[in-house]
């Protein structure tokens, strides 16, 4: 019997839902239009309409994986839950105290991040330990009931327990969750020591607010996805994409939602690096652009970066500080509101602008004629020829040409005055502007990162990648291109090939110059055996299971902390090998620092703060796509008139269908490559080959 797995990715405008046949080695995909009423809807029907077309029998299904934003998106627009916070008597501000750092320091007008529990929905409790873990004093259960009744009653679902210094002594919080449970059992509950259980109070509980904020909301939709995908079927225990790249059991995702804030993005970047090892290019720019935001990740050494935290909803972009900072591991990215549905409007200095607002699916862009008014970045690459409207989405919707020409039409009359603007000019400026915000943000994530953009490959993914890639690559230096097969619908192909993870962390100052070398080691086999516990749901088709040791350091006197990768253990402490396990702690971390900041201060101990380990366990089951045929003539499906820059105009310009291409083929733009999920917009100065691996590599050279 052939044996199917199943990736279902949730986009702002867009549900992208891929079906891989292991047996042919074969790629199937469907896009359809997210329910934003209904989520787990727009996903079974699309499922649905999948299997009939594949014919593909529910119990030949091994396994459902699932990424989505809607939680991220329910945390910038403020539409979770109502919830109460727990914490130690004289910590109820540190929520609104924060950091007492302005993001902004010339901004008179400036508002920080709003705290997503009021005043009025924080309530204090006895009970103290000391940051070594030692109880000074007990919380009292009366106490405690008093203050979540109070909650209570101004309607709190939900309720984040962040008392201090719970990561050093877990057993406070876990007596109030007892109470809690045995008192208000429709409470959802959650523990700063289950979420983040590290140093920094404002962190700390940010990060177990965000938590409890999204939990309700988490718990009904997860659940109401399982119910119909079982209704259709397919197997239970649905897996859900985490922040940090991996996979987990759609159980651990309702008790920590948070973890899932970053999925769909991530999916983008883990299939990236899976392409990256397909032609031997380690070092890759991953160009992710849907129909409401633009994704930027570096890979490099084949591997996406990560990190240890980020801004969840900040007020202002690019801005540090005028976020919601949030404790979780994940892929480190960068993410603009620039996608199919961005908006195009004039500022008051009568300047287009586009984006950030999006019309999503619901209108959604002019042309879909489902009562859009507003000129989108779909509409201008329709009005330029870079879609095919009998083609959009693989032919599964039509768009109307000559709606998106009057939406555009309107915005250049506002725009014109006295000088003579048209549809075509405003197209263009949409496509170039989009494209600069791009490379703008891809300047400054590789600038962060101590790397020059110029020294990458671009690899696009995504509905829009494809279409922007070109443009955006020349802005920002780059000279090669990759569109892997089925670019469109990467990030859904980047869950079946995601290996199931799992990260935990506490905090344990140690110094390697004189700490004792087997209470770290106990430590660390602590988080192993926790990280062994998560992945073990999940054994049967993953593994075997890979460990590896990390911390975040710093020389001792700093404010701030450096993540690096530790030594593998176990870190005895014989007399034979105590110190050279000693150095390798110190050489890790000097190593590390310096590739950051060039240099390490002189005779300054190192002490390493929060622990970490993380385990990562790869499908057992690998897909190996059917290989290409070979052959370098290919037969346009077509002409139509394209517009390009370098012409001044349009260009009748060759279209060819993906499926047709063959290894061997080889051609100079101006061209374009179409498929169900996407088009590769090559300009005059490109030159486009396929590769036996799948992808197309486009090559810009100067006329």
């Amino acid at each position: 019997m052939t044996t199917w797995a199943i990736g279902i990715d949730i986009g702002g405008t867009f549900t992208d839902v891929v079906a891989l046949d292991y047996d042919e080695g074969a790629l199937h995909s469907l896009k359809v239009l997210t329910t934003h009423g209904d989520p787990a809807q727009g996903v079974a029907d699309g499922v649905q309409q999948l299997m009939q077309a594949c014919d593909i029998r529910p119990g030949s299904v091994a396994r459902v994986v699932h990424a989505t934003t809607l939680f991220t998106n329910a945390l910038i627009e403020r539409r979770g839950s109502t919830t109460g916070l727990l914490t130690t008597r004289g910590f109820r501000d540190v929520l609104e105290i924060g950091h007492e750092r302005k993001y902004d320091l010339y901004d008179i007008h400036i508002e920080p991040a709003p705290a997503l529990v009021p005043r009025n929905l924080r309530a204090e409790i006895g009970g103290r330990v000391d940051g070594h873990g030692r109880v000074l004093e007990a919380p009292d259960a009366e106490d405690v009931r008093k203050a979540v009744a109070g909650l209570v009653e101004q309607g709190v679902e939900s309720i984040a327990v962040c008392l201090l210094h719970a990561y050093a002594f877990v057993g406070h919080e876990q007596q109030v969750r007892a109470w809690i449970a045995q008192d208000f059992p429709h409470l959802h509950v959650t523990l700063s020591s289950d979420v983040a259980p590290v140093i920094r109070e404002f962190e700390r509980n940010s990060t177990t607010v965000a938590n409890a904020y999204i939990k309700p909301l988490a718990k009904r939709y997860l659940d109401a996805l399982e119910s119909r995908l079982t209704a259709l079927g397919l197997p239970k225990g649905v897996l859900l994409m985490l922040s940090n790249g991996g996979l987990s059991h759609i159980e651990e995702a309702k008790r920590n939602p948070i973890e899932l804030l970053e999925s769909g993005p991530a999916a983008g970047a883990i299939s990236a690096a899976h392409y990256s090892h397909r032609d031997d290019q380690p070092n890759l720019m991953a160009f992710d652009m849907g129909g409401t935001t633009a994704k930027l990740c570096l890979v490099e050494h084949g591997k996406p970066y990560i990190a240890f935290g980020f801004e969840a909803a900040r007020r202002k972009r690019f801005a540090e500080g005028s976020g919601l900072p949030i404790r979780i591991t994940t892929i480190d990215l960068i993410e603009i509101g620039a996608g199919g549905g961005s908006i195009a409007h004039c500022d008051e200095l009568g300047l287009m602008k586009v984006g950030p607002h999006s019309a999503g699916s619901e209108p959604g862009p002019a042309c879909y004629g489902l009562g859009g008014q507003d000129p989108t970045v779909t509409d201008a690459n329709l009005v330029l020829g870079y879609l095919n409207p009998d083609y959009f989405a693989g032919g599964t919707m039509k768009v109307d040409r000559d709606k998106a020409h009057g939406a555009l039409s309107r915005i250049a009359s506002e725009m014109g005055g006295q000088t003579q603007i048209g549809a075509l000019d405003v197209a263009w400026g949409m496509h170039d502007i989009v494209a600069e915000n791009m490379a703008g943000a891809a300047r400054v994530h590789a600038a962060e990162r101590g790397r020059d953009p110029r020294d990458f490959v671009l690899l696009c993914t995504g509905g829009g990648g494809p279409l922007h890639a070109y443009y955006v690559a020349q802005k920002i230096g780059v000279n090669t291109i990759i569109c892997p097969p089925a670019a469109g619908v990467a990030s859904a192909y980047g869950l079946l090939v995601a290996p199931a993870r799992a990260d935990r962390s506490r905090t344990a100052t140690f110094r390697p110059s004189t700490g004792q070398l087997a209470e770290l080691e106990d430590a660390f086999r602590h988080l192993e055996a926790q990280v062994r516990d998560s992945l073990a749901s999940v054994d049967a088709t993953f593994g075997p299971i890979r460990l590896s040791r990390h911390a975040d350091g710093r020389f001792v006197g700093q404010g701030f902390t450096l993540s690096v990768e530790l030594p593998e253990g176990p870190y005895l402490a014989d007399t034979a090998g105590e110190g050279a396990m000693r150095e390798a702690l110190t050489a890790a971390f000097e190593s590390a620092y310096r590739e950051k900041f060039g240099r390490t201060p002189p005779n300054v101990p190192i002490e390493l703060v929060n622990l970490r380990v993380t385990g990562e366990a790869p499908p057992r089951m690998a897909f190996a796509p059917k290989p290409l045929d070979t052959g370098d003539r290919a037969t346009p499906s077509g002409e139509r008139e394209v517009y390009f820059r370098e012409a001044h105009g349009y260009v009748s310009t060759p279209v060819f269908h993906r499926s047709a291409l063959r290894v061997g083929f080889s051609a100079q733009g101006p061209l374009l490559v179409e498929d169900t999920g996407s088009t590769l917009v090559v300009g005059p100065k490109g030159h486009v080959e396929q590769l036996a691996s799948g992808n197309l590599v486009i090559t810009i050279k100067e006329q």
